[in-house]
């Protein structure tokens, strides 16, 4: 494997594909047809050298996600939104009236911080109360670290779990797979074809999903060591630390990403085994969808030429 700077992100009925900061969104939309949506997206670690500091820029760089994520999810959902003949009600008006053109963002906005408080309430807070009603039973805070992280990664696959019984969700993960399988392809030398990522490994080692299971199992280790008496001061250390946890967590992702030796592979491995929940096999359509937002952000020609003379490439090879 040979880092290629590729990554992208599963949305509905698509694909996002970036490198480095171009990026463009491949949907198939109802009509069979495939929309593409090419961009530019600078992200914070480039325009503040502050923010691409070690252990620093995962946190920007998840905010830059998260961004990037909410425009993408947008463009996508615009090919399926129901028909709005009908008028606005007093909520939509209003929020037309405050905000103008910008309600869109603003709507964005909102939902993302509202999609961060319930996510360290649901994956942070409450493994922590529930491992408190074990604290008059068990008297080592190691312990108690580990029962609280392992609660916490049992409700995270819970959750993958019950969303995953969702229609659109599967075919979501199906897309996540079709993303995973197209970067592999390029990155283990074979051109791009449908049958080339149809054979590719449909997990990869920089998945969001291994970010955050190695985000569990770190935060795991920094509480064994902070140990704070009152309910009150664990959930204020538990709120504080996750940018540092993240921060930790992003560095050994990205180190994973560009290395294959043995004890990386070995510690990427829960991250790996994760993925067979966030991801699944994808059909051809939704691997030419994939193909075809890599095609709009990428000259994998030039970067297997360059990384893997051996491959033999057609020039007028597309799919």
């Amino acid at each position: 494997m040979k880092y290629s700077g590729i990554g992208g992100q599963a949305v509905i009925e698509g694909i996002m594909m970036k490198n480095q900061s171009d990026y463009a969104t491949a949907v198939r939309k109802p009509d069979g047809e495939i929309e593409i949506q090419k961009e530019q997206y600078v992200s914070m670690t480039d325009k503040v050298k502050f923010c691409s500091l070690p252990f620093i820029r995962g946190v920007f760089n998840f905010v830059d996600s998260m961004i990037l994520g909410m425009r993408t999810l947008s463009f996508s959902a615009g090919f399926y939104e129901d028909d709005e003949d009908s008028e606005p009600g007093p909520f939509e008006m209003w929020l037309d009236k405050v905000f103008g053109e910008k309600v869109e963002k603003a709507l964005m906005a909102a939902v993302m911080v509202f999609s961060v408080v319930m996510a360290i309430g649901i994956f942070m807070v409450l493994p922590l109360l529930i491992a408190g009603g074990f604290r008059r039973f068990v008297a080592s805070p190691t312990v108690m670290a580990i029962l609280e992280g392992c609660i916490r990664i049992g409700i995270f696959v819970a959750y993958i779990l019950l969303i995953s019984r969702m229609e659109d969700i599967r075919r979501t993960f199906m897309y996540h797979g079709a993303e995973h399988k197209c970067i592999n392809c390029i990155e283990h030398g074979m051109t791009l074809t449908v049958d080339h990522v149809r054979q590719s490994s449909k997990q990869h080692k920089r998945c969001g999903t291994s970010f955050l299971i190695i985000v569990m199992v770190i935060s795991i280790l920094f509480f064994m060591v902070i140990r704070v008496e009152t309910v009150w001061l664990r959930i204020v250390s538990r709120i504080l630390l996750i940018p540092v946890i993240a921060g930790v967590s992003y560095e050994f992702l990205r180190l994973a990403g560009r290395s294959d030796s043995a004890l990386v592979n070995f510690l990427s491995k829960p991250g790996m085994w994760m993925q067979n929940l966030t991801t699944k096999e994808p059909d051809d359509s939704m691997i030419e969808v994939a193909i075809a937002a890599v095609n709009a952000v990428f000259d994998w020609k030039a970067y297997l030429r360059e990384n893997f003379p051996e491959t033999k490439i057609r020039e007028d090879q597309d799919l």
